[in-house]
């Protein structure tokens, strides 16, 4: 077992339209690959002003949102509200229900709002926990540096002896950012046995068991070893490593709502549309972003979040 982990499945993310008027692409939640436990959805979008992710519900689950570029606007009918910068995250547990508004800001500069979503199965015992959000700034993530040409941003987990801050997810979680400078930079990273594994190229190329995947490439490892490594294959190389703890449950999704059986999906519905059951505050809310905001409108309304 003490081995490198072979390639399952692999195939390049293609653009899509998806929210109003955003584009992504999407690996995990295809007709290639609907779920990889517990991974439900991967997206890797670039959205600008008027486009965004206005108001909408969530259940059963949670996300994990990493900026790339550009800023992202977030609130919610808990009165929770804030903004997302280059290089932060948030993660959000939705749990019994929320309903939430991801707007990228209207910068001076122009520049549209980029980064990662994935959605992330909660097991069955905390599909109906209460919401949390959880935000992790840049500063926040601890860098290792194997070699002068190859950094790792160790979000969630341990990379090359350094840790992460905390655990930021109720489904355990590992993610590590990989940024190359050079070509031919071997990389090593260990993952529980009990985690499956993947792989998304952001820029140039990756060398993985002798194969080259290109940007936009998403590889999907079988869980027959304790490690995946590889070699970078262009100057500016750069890839996330995410693995999760593989859920023995059954998934029942319907859009952003995601339960063990269909009768609990319909539950969830009726809970939705009638305002109870953890979407008390749903009926009639609606978010300050929902219109957009500019970045002229940040500090005040970072302020109203304090």
């Amino acid at each position: 077992m003490n081995k490198a982990r072979t390639v399952l499945k692999y195939f390049t993310a293609i653009e899509q339209s998806e929210g109003v008027g955003a584009k992504v692409r999407r690996s995990i939640g295809t007709l290639k690959l609907r779920h990889f436990a517990p991974f439900l959805l991967l997206d890797h979008f670039t959205v600008a002003p008027p486009a965004g992710f206005p108001d909408h519900p969530h259940h059963g689950q949670e996300t994990i949102t990493y900026v790339l570029g550009g800023m992202i606007a977030h609130e919610d009918f808990t009165g929770s509200q804030g903004v997302l910068r280059e290089g932060d995250l948030q993660f959000m547990t939705a749990g019994k229900g929320i309903v939430h508004s991801e707007i990228p800001v209207q910068l001076e500069s122009n520049e549209p709002a980029a980064g990662l979503q994935l959605w992330v199965d909660l097991p069955e015992k905390l599909k109906n926990c209460e919401p949390r959000y959880r935000d992790l700034r840049k500063k926040e993530t601890p860098i290792a540096k194997p070699h002068d040409c190859l950094e790792v941003r160790v979000i969630s987990g341990k990379s090359y002896g350094v840790e992460s801050l905390s655990e930021l997810a109720y489904t355990p979680v590992d993610f590590y950012h990989f940024i190359n400078s050079k070509k031919g930079v071997h990389f090593k990273q260990e993952f529980p046995a009990d985690f499956n594994v993947f792989m998304y190229v952001l820029k140039g190329a990756v060398t993985v068991n002798s194969q080259l995947f290109p940007q936009f490439s998403s590889v999907f490892f079988k869980p027959d070893g304790l490690y995946v490594e590889g070699v970078s294959a262009s100057e500016d190389a750069e890839f996330v490593l995410v693995g999760g703890q593989i859920l023995d449950q059954p998934v029942v999704q319907h859009g952003p709502f995601v339960e063990t059986t269909r009768e609990r999906i319909i539950e969830v519905f009726d809970n939705y549309r009638s305002g109870t059951n953890g979407f008390e505050r749903a009926p009639g809310w609606s978010s300050s972003i929902f219109d957009g905001i500019k970045q002229g409108q940040l500090k005040a309304f970072e302020k109203s979040s304090l």
